[in-house]
């Protein structure tokens, strides 16, 4: 990492990601009934508490409505702070830095579609998972080696973490406390 990325990421106050194809690997599964299930890494659920234990701040945009989504990211404490339903992803993105006061150069996203490309251009640190489309590899700054859903949003999360200093920190709250008191 050079010195302009790493300067950049000390900056960050606000880590913002996409759902599926980032906490997920984009797959559907859908049942006879209609019943939707995904797969989320139990690594990146991990990193949120991570980021939870130096209370660094954490949003979620999917452009879909899920059920299953919103019960994952309620699991991790960022029910409050997930935004659904909108493929025109600048206007949740205008809202969470309404509410946080927050500049975009405080505000990292990742992405993996070609719907995140305009949140990816506007803020300060636009991060890609590995298997994201080419257009949106180009767009980021960072490409994880890890592939959505399959421990990418750990990976970010661990990279600003250790570039913050807070690592360590974070750690040893998470080794005194149980997963649901963070």
């Amino acid at each position: 990492m050079n010195a302009e990325l790493s300067q950049k990421i000390k900056n960050l106050k606000l880590l913002i990601a996409d759902v599926d194809g980032v906490f997920t690997d984009g797959s559907l599964y859908i049942g006879e009934a209609g019943q939707e299930m995904k797969r989320f890494h139990v690594l990146d659920g991990a990193g949120v508490a991570l980021m939870k234990a130096v209370n660094f701040p954490m949003a979620v945009i999917s452009g879909r409505n899920s059920g299953v989504t919103a019960a994952r990211m309620r699991e991790l404490g960022l029910g409050d702070q997930l935004y659904q339903g909108n493929l025109a992803k600048i206007e949740p993105y205008n809202e969470i830095k309404r509410k946080s006061g927050f500049t975009d150069e405080e505000i990292a996203y990742i992405g993996d579609d070609l719907v995140d490309i305009p949140l990816l251009r506007r803020v300060g640190v636009p991060f890609s998972v590995a298997n994201a489309l080419p257009e949106v590899r180009a767009s980021a700054v960072y490409v994880t080696v890890r592939a959505g859903g399959n421990g990418a949003v750990r990976e970010i999360i661990e990279l600003i973490l250790k570039t913050q200093s807070k690592f360590e920190a974070a750690l040893a709250v998470l080794t005194k406390h149980t997963y649901k008191d963070i």
